[in-house]
């Protein structure tokens, strides 16, 4: 049997009742974490808890554009668990597709408030918890590749994931002296329920959109594979890792400068 990699380690997953957030948790609790879903969707965060087992899983109703619901989220798990390990800020949105001509200000600062607000408070109590405890823990945040090239989101996107991208690093800077690490991971188009609403897709054939464009040959990208990261980033592998952003695009933006202009998205881009 192999090692577990968070064995009694306690995470908070931020967005965990679908896609990318739901897969992560499935997958600490495989590795002998205890994991608090934590979204504003609340019969899917029930319902993963649930099937995950509520022995090693609990839902926690959290908006993170809202501190006192991240902090009171934070809360809960050292009441339940007596610890905070880890903390994978994974909620945000797509955000207004308008762009910069068009710019819908509102819709701007919405996807700013979510993306970028939000992954700050997340930090923010997170890293108070561990600070006052003693804990060397894991900060892990997700961007996107539209955080390292542009061309793969709207204007309001792409600056709130370059930004989540400026939030870790600055970060990393003030908690390394706590011995606290933050990192953020940054996916490729993974087909959750998210990217495929944008583009009016099934799981299937956001898949097959994604493959054709992608460098990578010969597999297909899953909410799973972000998950792992994510795990790697959570563990003690990663113990001397911090400010890195860990991209898992299959070369994508090392080889690209942008989405090839025959293929136009309906609204925003799906590259969560």
């Amino acid at each position: 049997m192999s090692k577990l990699r968070l064995e009694s380690k306690v995470a908070i997953i931020t967005g965990a009742a679908s896609g990318i957030g739901e897969a992560t948790a499935r997958l600490f609790v495989e590795h002998g974490a205890f994991v608090v879903v934590a979204d504003i969707q609340d019969e899917l965060g029930h319902q993963v808890a649930a099937s995950i087992g509520l022995v090693k899983a609990s839902y926690r109703h959290c908006d993170v554009r809202d501190e006192k619901q991240v902090e009171e989220t934070v809360a809960y798990a050292l009441e339940k668990y007596g610890t905070l390990d880890i903390m994978y800020s994974n909620a945000g949105i797509a955000g207004s597709a308008t762009g910069i001509l068009d710019l819908d200000l509102e819709g701007f600062d919405s996807t700013m408030a979510i993306n970028v607000r939000g992954m700050a408070i997340t930090i923010k109590h997170a890293a108070r918890a561990m600070v006052a405890r003693k804990i060397r823990g894991s900060i892990i945040c997700t961007t996107s590749v539209a955080a390292s090239i542009a061309g793969c989101g709207s204007s309001s996107y792409t600056a709130s994931k370059h930004a989540i991208l400026g939030l870790i690093r600055s970060a990393c800077g003030e908690l390394g002296v706590h011995g606290i690490r933050v990192n953020c991971v940054s996916p490729f188009g993974v087909a959750t329920p998210l990217s495929c609403g944008i583009v009016n897709l099934d799981p299937s054939g956001m898949e097959d959109l994604t493959y054709a464009i992608s460098n990578l040959k010969g597999i297909v990208l899953k909410a799973r594979h972000i998950g792992e990261a994510a795990l790697f980033l959570a563990s003690d592998e990663s113990a001397f890792i911090s400010g890195h952003n860990l991209v898992v695009d299959g070369g994508f933006t090392v080889v690209s400068q942008n989405i090839p202009p025959l293929i136009k998205w309906p609204q925003s881009s799906p590259f969560l």
